[in-house]
């Protein structure tokens, strides 16, 4: 359906459309007058030795404090109090009755704490934030008196940021006024198809053309704009604008209405899955067949989803918790429309082709920045400034390990960029050797093999290096010798050049490795000292978690590990999803190479097959799902794979062509001589 038959339903429908519309503006304007502005201020304390432990003693005599002096669990200690339900009903009784909150001061390595309240009245805040202050010293002096802590080695608390002055916070109510209102415009745009799809059933019956059967022809010598409005659509045009969207924007800017979960490639997807429903109620299109599958694994993911986000409504959260709650549904929904658009929409084998091939494009494209990242010392990322949009993040610094940049492009961290290349790569290998594209140029086919390849290792990342190894794994094995053999002379040939091009970049990343086995490397040692928080949580709610999107790094910390941030927030069930999410991926690759007549096809499946493997293992490596572009991507990828497995089936449940039968010549003829 093409974009001027929506516009032209919209119009003939404007009865449905015009009044749900004008009815959710007044309500977001109602929400807009009656929701107080929230204000929030906060304070910063910092925990003290004592003057005894300071000295370099053998013993401490502390039990708050732990050995060697460090005064992070007597931190964790004082927070846990402090958000304990009785303390909340003490400091009640002392005026404290609005929303406070405890918690570890961003980026900070020592005890230093941040004290939040958040209310709507600012002169009321600002007293609670003292009276919150005072009352954290106090606890922390009751707590050592009730550990009978010798005199001299009490822990002290310093007042490094006094309560500061409140600041508004309109940024809840923005969100709040933007759901009433999309949620209100996107029912009358559903419901108005309703009824043109009932109206085009009642003409039906009576013998008369539906409204929508025959589809507008511009005509002759019409502009070009409107030559564009009244060409059909389908899925390869929408996922292609929410590849654009996605790889071609830094992954941190969003709406600020939305948030996180608002960057326009969310809003692209979202859009498009509005639109495939408006072709489905026109009857333009349908479910391509053979590819219900991977919808019916999102299908599993997204119920147990939901029951986690109802589970937890009856637990005590934050209202930051809650807001992130709501913002890992519209996450959901829009993997949701990936999955849904690539598998029920692609409805031609080549059109999927093509998609794949301006995927491998654009993200050869993202490589290509990372690489000038890295050589230059730069961030591409923070030098675009687009209006009307916010980056949802604090921003990122320019990374180095070693003495080298580590680049992340257009994404929000060089993880990200890592496992993006990883999961590209497969592809890049597909196109180089496709014999479709045997009349390009060898640079034009092997480009993107390069870029990609060539990228992973100037992350300086043992995620980038793992991904490597892994596709190598899956892919090298099942080629022929000859090809076997000189894959793997160019990949030692590819050593040897980055050892002459970028001098030590290899000792460094080797140093990662050996200092992880010898457990001597920090930030190893920062993501397993963790495992054992995240335990904690999980027991909290071991089956449905602590709801999608809630485990936060600003309230918590960070996990670096996708299967651990999913059991905190998903329990068990999430977990299981996840790796059901992975072994669909890697069925679609096996699936479509067995059951391929083609070596294209064939390749192509183990594309989706290696793919799918460096997804699960770089899931141990790094949060993945939290990254809006690595996100995407994957979930496109599932549903790539589910409708290319369709493609497969389909073709495969045809007979076999019958092989062309070779002319037949006529026998020579025998010449009688006649004498």
């Amino acid at each position: 359906m093409s974009i001027a038959e929506i516009f032209r339903v919209l119009g003939r429908r404007w009865y449905v459309m015009v009044p749900i519309t004008l009815l959710s503006l007044f309500a977001g304007g109602y929400l807009y007058t009656t929701v107080p502005v929230a204000y929030e201020s906060q304070s910063q304390l910092a925990l003290l030795n004592s003057a005894r432990v300071a000295k370099p003693a053998p013993s401490y005599g502390n039990t708050l404090a732990y050995a060697s002096g460090s005064l992070i669990g007597t931190a964790d200690v004082l927070i846990r109090a402090l958000q304990s339900a009785e303390t909340v009903e003490v400091l009640r009784a002392h005026g404290v009755t609005d929303e406070y909150g405890v918690d570890f001061a961003a980026q900070a390595e020592g005890p230093l704490l941040t004290l939040t309240v958040k209310g709507s009245d600012p002169e009321l805040v600002l007293a609670e934030t003292r009276r919150l202050t005072d009352f954290a010293a106090e606890q922390l002096q009751d707590l050592q008196e009730q550990a009978r802590v010798p005199d001299g080695y009490y822990v002290q608390s310093a007042r490094i940021v006094p309560p500061q002055k409140p600041v508004s916070q309109p940024k809840s109510r923005y969100q709040k006024v933007a759901a009433v209102i999309v949620f209100g415009v996107a029912g009358g745009f559903l419901l108005a198809f309703v009824v043109e799809t009932w109206a085009s059933a009642r003409r039906r019956s009576r013998g008369l053309p539906g409204l929508l059967d025959t589809p507008p022809v511009p005509k002759p010598g019409a502009r070009r704009l409107r030559r564009l409005l009244t060409r059909p659509l389908d899925a390869v045009d929408v996922l292609t604008g929410y590849l654009g969207l996605a790889l071609f924007l830094p992954s941190n800017l969003a709406l600020p209405a939305l948030g996180g979960a608002g960057t326009p490639a969310n809003v692209f997807a979202l859009l498009g899955l509005f639109w495939y429903l408006a072709t489905w109620c026109a009857g333009r299109i349908a479910p391509a067949p053979r590819t219900r599958s991977m919808r019916t694994v999102i299908l599993v993911v997204s119920v147990v989803v939901l029951m986690s986000y109802i589970a937890n409504q009856d637990r005590i959260s934050s209202q930051k918790e809650i807001l992130a709650a709501d913002r890992g549904l519209i996450v959901l929904l829009v993997w949701v429309s990936l999955v849904v658009l690539a598998t029920a929409g692609i409805q031609d084998r080549e059109r999927l082709n093509v998609l794949l091939r301006r995927l491998v494009v654009m993200g050869s494209v993202v490589a290509a920045l990372g690489m000038y990242d890295f050589f230059t010392g730069t961030n591409v990322a923070d030098m675009l400034r687009i209006p009307g949009l916010n980056s949802s993040v604090a921003s990122v610094a320019v990374l180095d390990r070693g003495s080298f940049t580590r680049p992340r492009s257009l994404t929000a961290h060089p993880l990200e960029f890592s496992g993006m290349l990883a999961i590209l790569l497969p592809f890049a290998i597909w196109h180089a050797f496709d014999p479709a594209r045997a009349y390009l140029s060898k640079f034009k086919r092997w480009a993107p093999v390069v870029l990609l390849g060539g990228g992973l290792p100037l992350t300086v990342s043992r995620t980038s290096i793992i991904g490597v190894v892994v596709v190598v794994l899956v892919m090298v094995p099942r080629w022929k010798p000859q090809r076997r053999w000189t894959a793997i002379g160019i990949l030692f040939g590819s050593v040897a050049v980055f050892k002459v091009l970028v001098p030590g970049l290899i000792g460094t990343i080797t140093g990662l490795f050996s200092g992880s086995l010898n457990n001597a490397d920090s930030s190893t040692q920062a993501r397993t000292i963790k495992y054992p928080k995240i335990y904690e949580y999980f027991l909290q709610d071991p089956v449905f978690g602590r709801g999608f999107g809630t485990f936060t790094p600003e309230r918590y910390f960070f996990t670096d590990n996708q299967y651990l941030l999913t059991l905190a927030e998903l329990g068990a069930l999430g977990v299981a999803c996840l790796l059901l999410l992975g072994l669909a991926g890697v069925h679609n690759g096996g699936a479509v190479r067995r059951l391929a007549r083609t070596e294209s096809d064939r390749e192509l499946g183990q594309a989706f097959f290696a793919s799918a493997m460096v997804a699960m293992v770089i899931g141990a490596t790094f949060d993945t799902l939290s990254f809006p572009m690595f996100a995407g991507v994957f979930f496109l990828l599932l549903g790539l794979g589910g409708s290319c497995l369709g493609f497969v089936q389909r073709e495969a449940a045809e007979p076999a062509p019958a092989p062309p039968r070779e002319p037949r010549t006529a026998a020579p003829s025998r010449l009688v001589e006649i004498r």
